[in-house]
This record gives C-alpha cells, sequence and structure tokens, in this order.
C-alpha cells in the first residue's frame, strides 16, 4: 500500500510570526494525534521563513513528529551568478528534505517551461532530495478536452533523464489549473480518472511496479470538506494543498483525510 502523502503549499503568504504560529500548530497537531504514522505530512513555507519554521517543527517534536519542511522551489544550478534564485545546496542547509517542481504558477505565472522544470527534478534528485512534480491543465485546454494529453507530455519531459531508482523520491501531483484558488475542484471521478492516465502513463515510461509504487497527489482546491472524497479514489494518494493549508485546524482535517486512507 501506498503511504499517503500531504504538502502545505504555503506560496507568498505569512510572516516570520505567523510562520512560526502555523509550523507549530501543524507539528503539533501530527505529533500529537500522530499522523505520520498513517500519513506523510510537508509544509513549504517561503524561502525566508525556512529557518523559522523550521526551528517551530523542531520545537513541536522535530522528525520524530513527522513533519518535513519543503522548499516551494530551487534553481538547478549549484552556485554562481544567478541573482535571486537559491541553491539546492542553501535549501539543504536550511533542513530541506523535500522541493517542489514545475508548480502550475511557476509555469503559468512566471514562464517556466518543461525543459526547466526537468532540469529543476534532475537537479533535486541529484542533490538527494524528494521531489514533488506537479502537472496539470489550463482551463482552455480541459475544454478542449486535451487534459490527458498535456498531463502525459509534462509528465514525460519533467521525468525525462529519471532513473526508475531516483522514482523512489519523486511524488506527481495532479493540479487542475482551472481548480486552484477559484474554488472549483475536480469531482472525485474527474481526479481518478485524471490520476489513472497518470500512473498508466508512469507504467509505460517505467514499469507496472514503479506505477504502482509513486504516490499521485490532487492538487486544486482540495479542503476538510471534501479531502475525504478526494482521497478515497483508488489512485489519489493525498493533496497537495494551497489556502487550506493556510489554517492548522484545515489542514489537519485533510491530513486525518489521507490518514484514513493509510491504515
Amino acid at each position: 500500500m501506498r503511504t499517503p502523502i500531504v504538502g502545505g503549499n504555503w506560496k507568498m503568504n505569512t510572516n516570520a510570526a505567523s510562520a512560526r504560529s502555523l509550523g507549530l500548530e501543524v507539528a503539533k497537531v501530527v505529533r500529537n494525534d500522530k499522523l505520520s504514522e498513517r500519513c506523510q505530512v510537508a509544509v513549504f513555507p517561503p524561502f525566508v521563513y525556512l529557518r523559522d519554521v523550521k526551528a517551530a517543527i523542531d520545537a513541536a517534536g522535530g522528525a520524530d513528529g513527522g513533519v518535513m519542511l519543503g522548499a516551494q522551489d530551487a534553481y538547478f544550478e549549484n552556485d554562481g551568478a544567478f541573482t535571486g534564485e537559491v541553491s539546492l545546496a542553501m535549501l539543504k542547509d536550511c533542513g530541506v528534505s523535500i522541493v517542489l517542481a514545475g508548480h502550475s504558477e511557476r509555469r503559468h505565472v512566471i514562464g517556466e517551461t518543461d525543459a526547466i522544470v526537468n532540469r529543476k527534478v534532475k537537479a533535486v534528485l541529484g542533490a538527494g532530495l524528494m521531489c514533488i512534480l506537479c502537472i496539470g491543465e489550463k482551463l482552455e485546454e480541459r475544454e478542449r478536452g486535451e487534459t490527458d494529453a498535456v498531463n502525459v507530455r509534462q509528465l514525460a519531459a519533467g521525468l525525462d533523464g529519471v532513473s526508475a531508482e531516483q522514482m523512489s523520491r519523486v511524488v506527481i501531483a495532479y493540479e487542475p489549473v482551472w481548480a486552484i484558488g477559484t474554488g472549483k475542484t475536480a469531482t472525485p471521478s474527474d481526479a481518478q480518472n485524471a490520476h489513472g492516465v497518470i500512473r498508466a502513463t508512469l507504467a509505460t515510461l517505467y514499469s507496472p511496479e514503479v506505477a504502482g509504487a509513486t504516490r499521485i497527489q490532487y492538487g486544486g482546491s482540495m479542503k476538510g470538506s471534501n479531502s475525504a472524497e478526494l482521497v478515497a479514489q483508488p489512485d489519489v494518494d493525498g493533496g497537495l494543498i494551497g489556502g487550506a493549508s493556510l489554517k492548522a485546524d484545515e489542514f489537519a482535517a485533510i491530513v486525518r483525510a489521507a490518514g484514513g486512507k493509510g491504515r
């Protein structure tokens, strides 16, 4: 059975005080309710608060509490004249163990291409960290019936050059872009259909064994009230959570729902 994984992507939100508070609250709930026994949990604060949140997680039990510290992005070069970028060595120095690559906002707001996302995926894995590769279609692509084609293209491009052995440290997050921050959510059957195609593609790219072991998160306006229905789908292995992750109790409800699947 695949262990579910839930990540809280805080995006460009919080300040130093609220980031510490949120990190501490999440870590305490995960520790006190022993949620990490049934579900992996990660939080992705803004870069500037990584150390603050790491200190808060450590204060609540650290690694024993079961909350991983994640980064929302990383650059693919080790160091050099790359003003404004953050290297994987810097992130590891802050205690990061898992990194997002190809989030829809990086692709469609910042302008990252499939090729750039692929370089980041390989750099994250090369640094020995876990990577969440985000893929998903925009509204106009969905309306043209291109959901599967977009997901297959982004998945294959993002994993180009990634070995079967490295896939043990890869999580796929399916993000229907039209459902992010809009309040709209794919139906459980919509999510399952997309996840099923993604898993079938992984079987083609690697093997049925790799496909069966790889976790696929849903990332489109998941919240406490709809999380149980979504994670109940056979190919939905947790969630990558945006707005709902900024409230510790709401985030904990999602982790509990996913953890129920991991019993």
